[in-house]
């Protein structure tokens, strides 16, 4: 297999790079920073771990996957899609073990861009991508009723029921400040869209400045303004985290065994899988919306792989391709890779100089804004659309949808690619038929003629196999025409071994004509064409038939 050659996008825009390309860039660039700073804490928090480590990820991961990735425009960092499986892996194995997983998965993803696999991701039915993604939204969602509501509890267990019971047996500690602040701050998301469109609003000069910036960064700027100038009661990122270091991230070794790799395996499989699914699907999203040009999927892979490897020892957590980041990246002027990189340079000049000011942050606003994510990830109306579907579409989406929220993605989507893979294998199986065919006026007495549509292959043999018992008394040949037969696989071959046999024993001939490419090379690789005579297989219907006119031909 020939290995794919590393070679980032970057490289080919700085070819053509200028100052008005880089001044599109650094505007893109700084938005997208301005707005990744609140997801990325948002996200860490919500994950179990500290909201410096989201940022170290947005930085550290946004940067290798913006200068080494195969697409021109994607945002890489913490995204809304991991929290479940990040909280869980860091609730059943603890922190460190995540951090190796995370490693271990970038060594995965970096392998399947290295061997061209990376088109791989496009096989994954829709229906799973949609009922994962749905159910990951509600998972994240019920995460952020304790911040939202202000519950006093112990750290929430991965378990979707227990969650729900642990919430609503604290639900005695509920603080209406903090559910105000959540709320608000959830309102003003939904809001501020119409808010600047509304020219009556915005018209003064002030206002339509501030207008323009992004929601998120409204909602945390108000929200951390008032809690800090008002004294509000209510849980701060100072109050629980002790703050955010003003510095850089310090290199750790994970400790890293065979022992842990073993242990880590499906933890590491679902992040990676996770990764691939969620930065493809991002990266073909940014070359619908913008003109730039289409992503390399085995080198976006690689450079996934390697953020991954690299973030953990420096504290960070999972990085993938983030669809509302890039998406807003593509919509701010990006042209290449470049903003990408201003992005991650913007969050680390914003550590450096006002990480004391997260002190104030309110946990509440946080759950606000992670709640607006949450209603955004998800594609609610695929549920009010099911009814236009097939049923095995239906019970893919929904049960898909009931395996992440119930027990965790790894499971959902397992179970999801095999009841794709049944319903396929059954959709496949009812294609192929074997019908009788309106006999020529030239068909000697005696001969049967039968066709064969669709593709002849394991799902499908037992209709081949019915063919003997509903032959007529007096059969003296059975003529198969395979015009219209696409396709054999291996258990056909067998099928049509045995019904040779069957109808040998029955004194009944057996014959082929005009088979296609594929079924031709197939018989003849596997001996059936030997077994049964190359005489007995003819190009033409009508040769066929002159072929069955002796009675020993048998």
């Amino acid at each position: 297999m020939q290995l794919h050659r590393f070679r980032p996008r970057l490289l080919d825009a700085l070819k053509t790079y200028d100052r008005g390309r880089f001044a599109a860039d650094a505007g893109a660039g700084l938005t997208v920073g301005v707005i990744a700073l609140p997801l990325a804490m948002a996200f860490a928090i919500a994950s179990g771990v500290k909201p410096e480590q989201g940022i170290f990820t947005a930085i550290i991961g946004g940067f290798l996957v913006s200068a080494l990735g195969g697409s021109s425009v994607q945002i890489a960092g913490p995204a809304g899609a991991f929290i479940v499986i990040v909280y869980g892996i860091v609730e059943r194995y603890g922190l460190a073990n995540l951090l190796i997983a995370t490693v271990l998965a970038g060594a995965m993803l970096f392998a399947l861009g290295l061997f061209r696999l990376g088109g791989l991701v496009r096989y994954v039915p829709i229906t799973i991508v949609i009922g994962f993604t749905n159910g990951i939204a509600v998972l994240v969602a019920l995460s952020q009723l304790k911040d939202l509501f202000g519950l006093v509890t112990p750290k929430l267990p991965a378990d979707f029921f227990t969650q729900i019971g642990v919430l609503l047996e604290h639900a005695d500690s509920f603080n209406p400040m903090a559910f105000a602040i959540g709320l608000l701050s959830l309102a003003l998301l939904f809001a501020w869209p119409r808010l600047q469109k509304h020219h009556t609003v915005v018209e003064h000069t002030t206002l339509r400045s501030a207008s323009r910036m992004p929601a998120p960064m409204v909602v945390l700027v108000l929200a951390t303004t008032a809690t800090a100038l008002l004294h509000l009661p209510v849980e701060t990122i100072g109050s629980r985290f002790g703050g955010i270091p003003q510095a850089l991230p310090a290199f750790v070794w994970p400790e890293l065994s065979w022992r842990s790799a073993k242990e880590l395996f499906i933890p590491t499989l679902t992040i990676a899988m996770l990764g691939a699914v969620e930065s493809l699907l991002c990266a073909r999203v940014a070359d619908n919306v913008g003109t730039v040009p289409k992503h390399d999927p085995n080198q976006e892979l690689m450079a996934q792989g390697i953020a991954n490897v690299v973030t953990p020892f420096f504290g960070g957590i999972p990085t993938t391709g983030t669809i509302a980041r890039t998406v807003t990246n593509v919509r701010a002027g990006a042209t290449s890779p470049v903003a990408g990189i201003v992005h991650a340079v913007t969050l680390l000049v914003v550590v450096l100089v006002a990480a004391p000011l997260a002190e104030h942050v309110p946990l509440a606003a946080l759950a606000g804004i992670l709640l607006f994510v949450a209603w955004n990830m998800g594609e609610w109306h695929e549920f009010a659309r099911l009814r236009h579907f097939s049923l095995p579409y239906r019970i893919i989406l929904v049960g898909t949808f009931l395996l992440t929220v119930i027990f965790d993605l790894s499971v959902a989507v397992q179970v999801g690619l095999v009841m794709a893979c049944a319903f396929f294998i059954y959709r496949m199986s009812t294609l192929f038929r074997i019908e009788p065919l309106a006999a020529p006026a030239e068909t000697p007495s005696g001969v049967v003629v039968e066709r064969l549509y669709g593709a002849l292959f394991f799902g499908a043999v037992a209709k081949l196999e019915a063919v003997p018992a509903r032959l007529p008394a007096g059969t003296r040949v059975l003529v198969l025409e395979a015009q219209r037969l696409i396709s054999i696989d291996a258990s056909g071959v067998d099928a049509l071994t045995q019904l040779y046999r069957t109808l040998q024993r029955q004194g009944v001939g057996l014959r082929l004509c005009e088979l296609n490419e594929q079924p031709r090379s197939l018989l003849q690789r596997s001996g059936f064409t030997a077994l049964i005579g190359e005489e007995r297989i003819a190009p033409t219907l009508a040769e066929a038939l002159a072929r069955s006119v002796a009675p020993t031909a048998t």
